[in-house]
């Protein structure tokens, strides 16, 4: 059988060619291929040699080699067809290297790119030792990925070049071949005709998606639009056209200034200030214009929502979540009282309702933890999103687990079927309200401690990890520095949740807000009629409250069951209440929760100290702990220096007079 000799520069060129000339002679030309990269035959006499370049024979390895009457047929190259579909589809002028071992390859090349159509890419030769080039992110090569500069991000790999057509002949005119000529040619026509038919049946996937995408923006209720930098229209859906007026299959390819007589929005769309949305009038429809670029193509996109059916959409959708409780019920006008502590605590949470940040509420029982956390997310941004609250003395710790994380199917028996939504799930984007958080166990704590650092959770018996939006609020009666001590409340959870905080002020230190809400309760009563003598305010005022606004409201249910005539007097006041005792009553003084018992002992100290005629401050203080059953240390007195300050109690002074008591810090020591 006939035989030629190839030469390749490469071993990938070589390995290249060899498959392109197998598969159109096979049958009629036997070939053995070498390359300079790899071992070269011993020295060639009366054989065809066909050479992959010109800059082949130059290679003195390759010279040696060659001995007498031996012909050349140095290849004639042209792009390989196989790879250069990635080419077709790059926006027209992109800039692109083509990089290559030397300058006359890379000229060689992007010269039958052109020649061949692919004309819409702006090539810059790129090849070892070149002088200074502009920084272009994308590259085009056939194989030569060593020398691509690092800053490259995108590579479009076309494979080393194929022999052309006349190369062919030329190899089957010295072996005196014509005959099989016409089927040679129509082998390697029909590599041709099969990559048109690739290439057409990814412009009929384009299209297909194309249309497919027009259905969809013409689905959607906004309007939208796409813009290229000069303005051209590449993207008008039928619902823009509707809200115009305007053929939207008339427009594309036109200038936006030809479209909309509108240069109030043309000067928003083509504005270089950060202002994303605007409201605009259309005839009597009023929209909002929200608009942000594509980096990619330099484009810039704009929606247009209709204003009325998006308020619409927001009442229907707090609709939804209300049927679902998912709504916070209150306002920061929903608290009743005018004391300027509790003015003080409402302004400091409506400033704080404005960030995103983890916030802590501390505060007695009945203070209306529930109240502020619901009104911080009404003030806040996520007010449209969901608000869930769910309290940990209420609920076991293992079900406290699965409602908050939710579970996958199967995880353990008696899991519903098909697994469940957790309430950090069902919460994303808005607000979770963590009450009482201060009767979690110590490996839920370790649960919501990955929670707040991660931004992300997994179910019980899952494997995905999942992202979540949430704010989370929490809130607490119980001294958790005191937990921490203990060793029953984790200290980098503590410190995670308190990165905002506010410290509710208890009945006690507001007792001016009393009358208000007495009255405020009786409206709200089945019996609005009802009134209350004066005399039996003054005695409520003057109640130490202990379950404060909760208490309140259960001893007015009380007097508003038992009371006469429709009037409220001093003997309907219940004094069985361990709490309210008459003047003539001997019933012993209430007893104070154990976490109070440290911040009396403080109280105490320091009316003790300034009576010595001494400067009360931490240090004394800390003195007189030393005979008590849990002496403190400074940091510690300091801590709870500050929450008696929090709820009132106390002013603290670097002055000559020191920490000194308030009248309600000496209420409480009555």
């Amino acid at each position: 059988m006939n035989e030629f000799i190839l030469l390749a520069g490469s071993k990938d060129t070589r390995i290249a060619l060899v498959n392109q000339l197998q598969e159109i002679m096979d049958g009629y030309v036997r070939m053995s291929s070498y390359s300079v990269e790899e071992e070269l035959p011993t020295t060639l006499h009366n054989q065809l040699v066909v050479l992959s370049h010109p800059l082949v024979l130059e290679e003195p390895k390759i010279r040696a080699c060659l001995g007498t009457n031996c012909k050349l047929i140095i290849a004639n190259r042209i792009i390989n067809y196989e790879n250069i579909d990635r080419l077709l589809y790059l926006p027209v002028g992109t800039k692109a290297y083509y990089v290559n071992d030397s300058l006359e390859t890379c000229l060689e090349s992007i010269e039958s790119l052109k020649k061949l159509g692919i004309d819409h890419i702006h090539y810059i030769p790129y090849y070892p030792g070149i002088p200074h080039v502009e920084i272009i992110d994308l590259a085009v090569t056939p194989g030569a990925f060593e020398l691509i500069p690092d800053h490259v991000q995108d590579v479009v790999s076309i494979g080393p070049r194929l022999m052309d057509i006349s190369t062919i002949h030329q190899i089957l005119d010295h072996f005196q071949l014509n005959g099989p000529g016409d089927v040679i040619s129509q082998r390697y026509l029909r590599k041709i005709i099969q990559l048109s038919k690739r290439l057409a049946d990814a412009n009929q996937i384009a299209t297909d998606l194309n249309k497919h995408l027009n259905e969809v923006l013409d689905g959607v209720n906004d309007g939208i639009l796409t813009i290229t930098q000069d303005g051209k229209i590449t993207v008008f859906n039928e619902e823009l056209g509707l809200l115009l007026g305007v053929s939207a299959k008339r427009v594309i390819g036109r200038h936006i200034r030809d479209v909309m007589d509108h240069p109030e929005l043309i000067d928003f769309l083509f504005a270089l200030s950060q202002e994303e949305d605007r409201w605009f009038t259309f005839g009597e429809v009023e929209v909002i214009v929200h608009r942000f670029p594509l980096n990619n193509d330099q484009s810039l996109v704009a929606t247009f929502k209709n204003a009325r059916k998006t308020i619409e959409l927001e009442r229907s959708l707090r609709s939804e979540l209300k049927k679902k409780g998912f709504v916070a019920k209150y306002t920061f006008d929903d608290m009743i009282g005018e004391s300027s502590i509790l003015t003080r605590t409402k302004e400091k949470a409506k400033k704080l309702a404005k960030t995103d940040l983890t916030l802590l509420i501390q505060g007695e029982s009945g203070t209306g933890k529930e109240l502020f956390a619901s009104a911080i997310h009404n003030a806040s941004l996520r007010d449209k999103r969901p608000f869930l609250a769910v309290n940990f003395s209420a609920i076991s710790e293992d079900l406290m687990e699965s409602e908050l994380f939710g579970y996958d199917d199967g995880a353990f028996t008696g899991a519903k079927k098909g697994g469940k939504v957790g309430l950090f799930e069902q919460a994303n984007g808005g607000t979770i309200f963590l009450d009482e958080i201060g009767d979690s166990s110590l490996k839920l704590q370790a649960r919501l401690l990955r929670v707040l650092q991660e931004k992300e959770i997994m179910r019980i018996g899952g494997s995905q990890i999942i992202p979540i939006d949430v704010r989370i609020i929490a809130a607490t009666n119980k001294n958790l520095l005191h937990m921490i001590e203990q060793g029953t409340f984790r200290e980098d959870l503590y410190h995670r949740l308190r990165v905002l905080f506010v410290d509710l002020p208890s009945l006690r230190t507001r007792t001016d807000d009393i009358p208000l809400l007495v009255r405020h309760f009786i409206r709200q009563s089945v019996h609005p009629q009802v009134t209350i003598k004066p005399e039996v305010i003054e005695r409520l005022t003057t109640l130490p409250w202990f379950g404060n606004v909760r208490e309140l409201k259960n001893t007015i249910d009380y007097m508003l069951a038992v009371c006469d005539e429709d009037i409220i007097q001093i003997k309907d006041m219940p004094w069985e209440n361990s709490f309210l005792k008459s003047d003539h009553s001997h019933t012993e003084a209430p007893v104070i929760p154990d976490e109070e018992d440290e911040l009396l002992l403080i109280l105490r100290s320091i009316q003790t100290i300034a009576e010595r005629g001494e400067r009360p401050n931490r240090r004394r203080i800390t003195e007189m702990s030393k005979d008590w059953a849990k002496p403190l240390s400074e940091q510690q007195i300091r801590s709870r220096l500050d929450v008696l300050e929090s709820r009132g109690y106390i002013v603290k002074s670097r002055g000559p007079f020191g920490t000194r008591l308030t009248d309600a810090g000496l209420r409480v020591l009555k």
